[in-house]
């Protein structure tokens, strides 16, 4: 039986997400699928990161073992031909032996793209269309406001049992005149559901609305209370970038 990991990048607009579900299709579901008709076997994935209905990759890590017999290039052209256009496996390797996808993570970096003018139909699908104006320099500064070691209660799905304590080394904005969007880069080792969305969607509205403080954001963070009211910025306009392993 052989162990492999793989990295892939899709356009997650037509999925649920990463995750297979029962009655709609998924990312992990598309790819498990096409294995078994192109090799005739059947295998399962483990992967790094649970991606949210409508989030896209370029970085996705995952694992599968399979007792198929074939060269390696061989199995990477096959099953990435037989793949829809929105799904890319962009790397195929053996993995070593004491390889763990979720243990061995070291940072998660994560994009989040918005327009602040209606964009060009070719891009639209991977950005939220913010439609009021924002003050950039106090966007910056709102999101200055989530770096380091917090209690993320008041900015994931309030559903969590888990500690929500985690670490963001970093949060940067930038923009992208090629396709006149701006990017939000954040990482981290390790991501709550939904929260870099509320982070997102929270810091452009405090930047948007002359009325809120960069300090009632601060106050919003530290009440660990899952439901205040600032929006959840759009799935469309995350991307799960890259994953960097300890090691590599």
């Amino acid at each position: 039986m052989q162990r492999y990991k793989i990295i892939v990048a899709y356009d997650g607009t037509d999925y649920c997400g990463w995750q297979r579900q029962k009655s709609v299709p998924s990312v992990a579901q598309k790819m498990e699928d096409t294995f078994l008709v192109v090799f005739n076997k059947k295998i399962a994935f483990a992967a790094a990161s649970r991606t949210d209905a409508g989030v896209h990759a370029l970085g996705q890590v995952a694992v599968f073992r399979t007792d198929l017999v074939i060269d390696k290039k061989k199995l990477f052209f096959a099953w990435n031909n037989l793949l829809p256009p929105d799904i890319v496996i962009r790397k195929l390797e053996v993995a070593a032996p004491d390889f763990n996808i979720h243990k061995a993570v070291e940072l998660k970096t994560y994009c989040y793209h918005f327009f602040t003018s209606r964009p060009l139909p070719f891009v639209q699908r991977y950005g939220w269309y913010f439609r009021y104006p924002v003050d950039l320099a106090k966007l910056e500064k709102a999101l200055q406001v989530f770096i380091g070691t917090h209690d993320f209660r008041s900015f994931c799905t309030g559903d969590e049992r888990e500690n929500t304590v985690r670490t963001i080394q970093t949060i940067s904005l930038e923009y992208l005149r090629r396709y006149n969007v701006y990017r939000i880069t954040v990482k981290g080792p390790r991501f709550l559901k939904y929260m870099i969305r509320r982070i997102v969607g929270a810091a452009l509205e405090v930047a948007s609305r002359p009325n809120l403080s960069i300090d009632y954001l601060s106050d919003v963070l530290q009440e660990k209370n899952p439901e205040q009211t600032l929006p959840k910025a759009p799935a469309k306009g995350l991307i799960l970038y890259k994953i960097k392993y300890r090691g590599e």
